[in-house]
């Protein structure tokens, strides 16, 4: 029953075949280079638009139980370890693009919230959310998917705690510290209210993520049918130990989201990169792209900034070689 769900639900497998009998009835030769980009990009782009599409309605709907005052109440009834772990978790319900996060993340620390919960959530939501565990679902399987939303969880709960226990607040800029802070109580939704506000959030995410979606399946398109598999082993393979660092610095300035990263993992999988390289490379992607770093430097001073960068560089690493040690039992 589970593999039926990971292959034909979430994966849609019928989808693929589908679109290769269609492919084949126009004459094209599926065993072709050609075709099997065709096919890997017609078929990506759909599965991952439809993916994107339910699971932001149904994420939306969610959130809008947790609009940021709501969140602050939440997080300041914590205090401690436990208020970091409450913050990355709360990171699971928030929009996709680490950009979208900040704002957010620069609300809570002008509400005086310990800095150290801001930079746990920040680092949570992008890299760890209920659409990356489905998505990573649907292409690597489940034990696969919750061991990468365990550990970004676990990055983002110890970093925010190593970052408070520096006492890094003064390096915030003094404009986010003594911003006014207004109690703004949240207004009932209806169901209806709720179900609208859902409908904006897909369709606004989608216009801003599809071009990505495009890029990310076109790379790995090319990726996986033109590239020479001896190319990905020797560079991201178990011959170099050095790939994941390779991976997670590749990832650091480019500027995507979990959809339109997980096509060219998917890809450089297949072609034999080792497991833990390529999801190095997502987390890097998802969580320091440098438009969401350009926005976070106008919040805090370079130290903070560095070392906010160091954290999530050093944690996505050891993420990447525990996932190289232990894949043969995760997959």
């Amino acid at each position: 029953m589970w593999n039926f769900i990971q292959d034909q639900i979430l994966g849609m497998k019928w989808l693929n075949e589908l679109i290769g009998e269609v492919l084949r009835n126009f004459g094209l030769d599926m065993t072709s280079k050609l075709g099997g980009s065709v096919q890997f990009f017609i078929y990506d782009v759909i599965k991952i638009t439809i993916l994107l599409c339910v699971l932001i309605f149904i994420i939306s709907y969610i959130q809008s139980y947790f609009p940021p005052e709501r969140s602050k109440k939440i997080l300041g009834r914590f205090d401690g370890l436990g208020a970091n772990i409450i913050s990355a978790l709360l990171g699971t319900v928030t929009p996709f693009c680490s950009c979208s996060s900040i704002p957010i993340f620069m609300g809570f620390t002008s509400a005086g919230l310990p800095i150290g919960v801001s930079f746990s959530f920040l680092i949570s939501s992008p890299m760890v959310d209920l659409g990356s565990l489905v998505l990573l679902m649907s292409i690597f399987g489940g034990k696969i998917a919750l061991a990468y939303v365990v550990l970004g969880l676990i990055i983002a709960v110890i970093g925010g705690s190593l970052i408070e226990k520096m006492h890094m607040e003064r390096y915030v800029e003094d404009f986010i510290k003594n911003a006014s802070q207004v109690d703004i109580s949240s207004p009932s939704l209806t169901l209806k209210d709720r179900v609208d506000f859902s409908k904006t959030q897909v369709s606004d995410t989608f216009k801003k993520v599809f071009p990505y979606i495009l890029v990310g399946v076109g790379i790995g398109s090319l990726i996986h049918n033109w590239i020479p598999q001896t190319w990905v082993e020797n560079i991201l393979g178990s011959k170099n130990p050095f790939g994941v660092v390779l991976a997670t610095l590749v990832g650091v300035p480019m500027y995507a989201d979990i959809f339109g990263s997980i096509p060219i993992a998917e890809a450089l999988l297949s072609k034999g990169a080792q497991l833990g390289t390529v999801l190095s490379f997502m987390m890097a992607v998802t969580t320091l792209s440098l438009p969401s770093l350009i926005m976070l430097k106008k919040a805090v001073k370079p130290k903070l900034l560095f070392l906010f960068i160091g954290i999530c560089i050093f944690g996505i690493i050891v993420v990447g070689y525990l996932f190289n040690i232990f894949s043969p039992i995760l997959i």
